[in-house]
């Protein structure tokens, strides 16, 4: 539950040559990371966005939004039957969320090693959760590669 999405999956590009024989490199990936309300009042977006450009990854979008209840409920409706949804839910309206949209390669993998375990109490130092979160059910970072393109469009929809 604690996947606001993710772009992308690894996706392989064009055939490249390499010393007379052609290679077939990975395409350049995108993912779709949130920075959660409780991330957002700590403000902590800047240290988010730091950690992803010294990475070398290259922001392609953001958006500050509130996030409705029928955004989320549209996102997480796998999770609807689910003893923790009424409360993901109060807490994602909450306040605003920024989502962003990150580009490079092997940003799908990286971004989950830099975001750490959904636990703060399993993540380690030096990632996302391991550094900023405090509670299990107010970590500040989101990321998911099985999610589709789809929920960017739908969190920078008019509806939010």
């Amino acid at each position: 539950y604690h996947q606001l999405g993710v772009l992308g999956s690894p996706v392989w590009g064009r055939l490249v040559p390499i010393c007379s024989s052609f290679v077939r490199v990975p395409a350049i990936e995108r993912t779709l990371i949130a920075v959660k309300p409780d991330g957002v009042q700590r403000r902590l977006v800047g240290d988010v966005i730091q950690r992803f450009e010294k990475r070398g990854f290259k922001l392609v979008g953001l958006k500050l939004l509130q996030a409705t209840e029928g955004i989320l409920a549209e996102h997480y409706h796998e999770l609807r039957r689910k003893p923790f949804y009424h409360d993901l839910l109060q807490y994602m309206t909450s306040g605003p969320v920024v989502a962003m949209v990150w580009e490079g390669y092997n940003v799908v993998k990286t971004s989950r090693a830099m975001v750490g375990e959904t636990n703060p109490a399993e993540a380690k130092p030096g990632t996302v959760r391991g550094d900023f979160s405090v509670h299990v059910s107010r970590y500040k970072m989101s990321g998911d590669p099985e999610r589709k393109m789809s929920d960017w469009g739908l969190l920078c929809s008019n509806k939010s």
